[in-house]
């Protein structure tokens, strides 16, 4: 019987079978006459086990050299053993060399931090980053599972955007063609109402970038964002939307990437919890349960990442605090009609000090309203002009929100920062690999 082409991922189904892997190794070790090679081929890792009288003096005394993350073709038996990685091993029968390496500079010791992301591209090749890298794959499906089974429309909007919307700060700008300055996008939000007023509920999913000069570990200068909009809708539309979306991807990582989360380590326990309802508590409450635990905080301000943690330990799941003032909030939000020095904006805040993971709220609606806000913000009226039509045309009721890919991947792994939830981290001093 010929040995089969086999992923490692799929090796439980062959026990008794003679494969083929293709890969790399990932550890080597020895004892006598036997070799335990750890090979790894992107689906996962499993023991080959080589012996001198199965596979003869000369590929033996081969791998014997094999430097780590030599890329080989191993051949042998699948045998189901529970003391084994993850519960099987194969007994080689053959061993081809593909791609030599010597002198890997990842090694088992410890590294720092900057010396591993320098090189980010071998790295990412470890167990720990794979697992990581697992979990964001499966949040992404999740998201767009959630949203397609929803009845949502993807709806593509510009990365490179002509008007700087919120100023421009936070934006990086791009030469573009006849000397005219084009922005790459903090959000696809603005392009994603329209996209609502033709399509009804829509959602946009792709790269956004912030110019803001922060090193704190929440933040990236380019990170992956999921925004839906929806049309006839409200605040409250908004955040059970955001409710049901962080549930679905939680219960989803939890169910398919259980093994992942033991490489990482992660206590699951707190994300069992995450259940409906969350909390919903108000900015003058979240304000008043400030300063009751004594932090310094004044009513107006933005929370910031410790006013967040402090706000979400009162809580065993994630918290939804709506209604800040508008000052604090982009010039688009619409004001609360009971008190005008509000706004329609909510912020889903995650347990265990991550942090905002949501962000939005219910969208100004009224055409002459918002133009008093574009002035206000000292905006070029005629870069809104098309953003004005919205409210020209058959303007209604509208809301949405964005939740951040790499914040989420960060709660659920349970890191320290950012950097680990997206293969190649873009921040304010690494631009490299």
């Amino acid at each position: 019987m010929d040995a089969t082409r086999t992923y490692i991922g799929e090796i439980a189904r062959r026990v008794g079978e003679r494969v083929t892997v293709r890969g790399w190794l990932h550890r080597r070790r020895s004892s006598g006459r036997i070799h335990f090679l750890t090979v790894r081929d992107g689906t996962g890792f499993v023991q080959v086990v080589l012996s001198k009288a199965a596979v003869g003096d000369d590929t033996f005394a081969q791998a014997d050299h094999l430097g780590q993350e030599t890329s080989l073709i191993v051949e042998g038996t699948v045998r189901e053993d529970a003391r084994a990685p993850g519960g099987y091993e194969i007994d080689g029968t053959g061993l081809e060399v593909v791609g030599a390496s010597h002198d890997y500079p990842i090694t088992p010791k410890e590294h720092g931090v900057d010396y591993l992301l320098d090189r980010r591209h071998l790295w990412i090749r470890s167990r720990r980053q794979q697992a990581i890298l697992r979990v964001r794959h499966e949040v992404i499906d999740a998201i767009r599972d959630f949203f397609n089974g929803r009845g949502f429309i993807l709806a593509d909007t510009p990365i490179f955007t002509p008007a700087a919307c919120e100023g421009t700060s936070t934006l990086f700008p791009v030469p573009y063609f006849d000397d005219r300055t084009a922005f790459l996008t903090q959000s696809g939000q603005l392009y994603n109402e329209a996209n609502a007023m033709a399509l009804g509920r829509v959602y946009c999913f792709g790269p956004t970038f912030r110019a803001e000069k922060s090193k704190t570990r929440r933040h990236l200068t380019e990170f992956w964002m999921v925004e839906p909009e929806m049309a006839y809708a409200t605040l409250d539309d908004a955040i059970d939307l955001a409710e049901a979306l962080v549930i679905a991807i939680v219960s989803r990582v939890l169910e398919a990437r259980r093994e992942e989360l033991g490489v990482l380590e992660r206590d699951t326990a707190p994300l069992e919890r995450v259940q409906a309802p969350f909390p919903r508590i108000s900015y003058d409450e979240a304000a008043e349960m400030l300063r009751k635990r004594g932090r310094p905080f004044e009513w107006g301000g933005d929370f910031g990442g410790p006013d967040e943690t402090a706000l979400a330990e009162s809580f065993d799941r994630p918290v939804a605090v709506h209604r800040f003032p508008s000052s604090t909030k982009a010039f688009y939000m619409k004001p609360d009609p009971e008190r005008a020095e509000l706004s329609l904006s909510v912020d889903v805040l995650a347990p265990e000090g991550y942090g905002e993971i949501v962000g939005g709220g219910q969208r100004l609606d009224d055409y002459d309203l918002l133009l008093e806000r574009i002035a206000a913000h000292d905006l070029p009226r005629e870069a809104f002009e098309w953003y004005l039509d919205l409210r020209r045309y058959g303007t209604v009721p509208h809301a949405g929100f964005g939740m951040g890919v790499e914040r989420v991947v960060a709660w659920l792994c349970g890191l320290e920062h950012v950097r680990e939830t997206i293969p190649y981290p873009r921040m304010l001093y690494r631009l490299t690999p």
